[in-house]
């Protein structure tokens, strides 16, 4: 069991990283921070689990996806409107507001298939290696890199449909 002051320090490097991914699976910033919520409870309770095999932030942010993914299952997520804008996206306090550039890719991401989008979230956003988004996923290192290519390619081709001619 970590100790408390531990557990804080936790809270205080990946609660807003947590936030960001949650919010982009599940496209709702109240399920987001529920997600964060449990995210770190589950962390505490199986702190004696955790081996140390990856990183504290690898190991945490596989917790938040299954988090989600345990969310997005439930039945009444299935039957809620969760389309979302950029604008929606939160914005991290110190960072000068989106470009319309960088609201366009971060339309498209969020557009992308679901495994496609987590890939490029925890590649891109969460700045996680390949070998620990695998961890996370619960997949290949080959897996993982193939769906960033293939995320790679869409986000190519749909970037490309929107430049003016």
């Amino acid at each position: 069991m970590p100790t408390s002051e531990t557990f804080r320090r936790m809270i205080r490097e990946h609660q807003v990283r947590l936030t960001r991914l949650c919010y982009a699976i599940l496209h709702d910033q109240t399920l987001a921070e529920d997600a964060v919520q449990e995210t770190f409870l589950k962390a505490w309770r199986n702190a004696a689990s955790f081996r140390g095999d990856a990183s504290e932030r690898t190991w945490l942010s596989r917790i938040a996806v299954n988090v989600c993914r345990d969310m997005q299952r439930s039945a009444w997520f299935r039957f809620t409107d969760r389309r979302m804008t950029p604008d929606m996206l939160p914005e991290p306090a110190d960072e000068p507001r989106a470009s319309d550039a960088d609201r366009e890719l971060t339309a498209a991401v969020m557009s992308l298939p679901l495994r496609l989008r987590e890939a490029v979230l925890l590649y891109y956003f969460q700045e996680l290696t390949t070998p620990e988004i695998a961890t996370v996923l619960g997949v290949s290192h080959q897996a993982v890199s193939d769906r960033l290519a293939r995320a790679r390619r869409k986000l190519r081709a749909e970037l490309e449909r929107s430049l003016p001619e």
